[in-house]
């Protein structure tokens, strides 16, 4: 195991990570800002507004985005298994 190999682990398990909640945030993101738009023009104040909305929109995210995601942990964690071997030595 050299200092390259864990550096590129490091970079890789950051990166999946920053991909796999992408979807969900940007879909939150959007969201919040579509309902703040909203109370803006309607000039409706009320704090508890945005949080369901953003809550139904981050779990349509999940379900929509779930195969991709699974596919993806998966592909990352075989590749860590399969390292095992090299680890070791």
């Amino acid at each position: 195991m050299t200092e390259s190999w864990v550096l590129g682990f490091g970079r890789e398990a950051i990166e999946l990570t920053l991909m796999l909640s992408a979807p969900m945030l940007g879909f939150g993101l959007v969201t919040g800002i579509l309902i703040s738009i909203f109370q803006a023009v309607t000039s409706i104040q009320e704090m508890t507004l945005t949080f369901i909305p953003k809550i139904l929109m981050v779990f349509l995210a999940l379900l929509l985005f779930f195969p991709w995601l699974l596919q993806s942990m998966m592909g990352f964690t075989v590749r860590v298994f399969q390292q095992i071997p090299n680890i070791i030595r």
